[in-house]
C-alpha cells in the first residue's frame, strides 16, 4: 500500500464526540443518520461484534461537517466502530492536506477517508469517500467532463449530485452497503 506511516496523527486527531460536538454545518443531519442506524444484517453485527476481540487496529477519518457524504457515511462507519471497539480518532480536512493527499480520489479531495491503521500507525487500508454504488455516478461524469473550467460543468455537477443522492435513498438507505464494504476491507487486514 506505501502508505506514510500516521501513527504521530493519531495525537493530532479529535474523538468523534469532540466532531459531532464541534460541527457547525449539517450537525442536525449528522446526529439523526447517527440515530437512525441499526444493524439490517445479523452476519454483518456479529462480525463487527467479534472484531472487539482485536486490540490491534485504530481507525482515522479524515472529515468536514460541511461534506454531504460525510454526513451520510461517517455516522455508519462511527456506529459500525463502536460495535468493533476499534478506536477511532477524526482528521479535520482543512487541518490535514498532507494527509488527505495521500488518499485523492481521481485527483481531488474527497472525504471521508476512513484509513485502517495498526497501533504502530501502519496503514493496513482505507475506504471512501462514499459507497461504490454511489461513487459509479462520479467516475462516470469525471471521466465524461474532464474540464472543471467548461461553461456547464457546474450545472452538469448538480444533476450528478443529484443522482448520487438518490442512489444514496432516504434515510438508512445505504447504511448496509457501507457496512459491507467495511466489512470487506476489514476482512482483509
Amino acid at each position: 500500500m506505501n502508505k506514510p506511516n500516521l501513527a504521530d496523527k493519531w495525537e493530532q486527531g479529535i474523538s468523534p464526540e469532540q466532531f459531532m460536538e464541534g460541527m457547525t454545518k449539517n450537525k442536525e443531519e449528522f446526529h439523526h443518520g447517527y440515530e437512525l442506524f441499526n444493524w439490517t444484517d445479523l452476519d454483518d453485527h456479529e462480525f463487527f461484534k467479534l472484531l472487539a476481540h482485536r486490540d490491534d487496529l485504530r481507525s482515522l477519518i479524515l472529515a468536514a461537517d460541511w461534506c454531504g457524504d460525510v454526513v451520510r457515511n461517517v455516522p455508519v462507519v462511527l456506529r459500525a466502530f463502536e460495535e468493533a471497539e476499534i478506536p477511532t480518532k477524526i482528521l479535520i480536512l482543512e487541518e490535514n492536506f498532507d494527509t488527505m493527499d495521500d488518499y485523492l480520489t481521481m485527483g481531488g479531495r474527497s472525504v471521508p477517508v476512513v484509513i485502517i491503521t495498526d497501533t504502530g500507525g501502519h496503514v493496513l487500508a482505507h475506504w471512501g469517500p462514499r459507497p461504490e454504488h454511489v461513487q459509479e455516478l462520479m467516475i462516470a461524469f469525471k471521466q465524461e467532463n474532464p474540464d472543471r473550467e467548461a461553461a456547464d460543468y457546474q450545472e452538469k455537477m448538480a444533476v450528478v449530485r443529484q443522482g448520487m443522492a438518490e442512489r444514496y435513498g432516504e434515510g438508512s438507505a445505504s447504511h448496509a452497503m457501507i457496512i459491507r464494504e467495511l466489512r470487506e476491507i476489514l476482512s482483509g487486514v
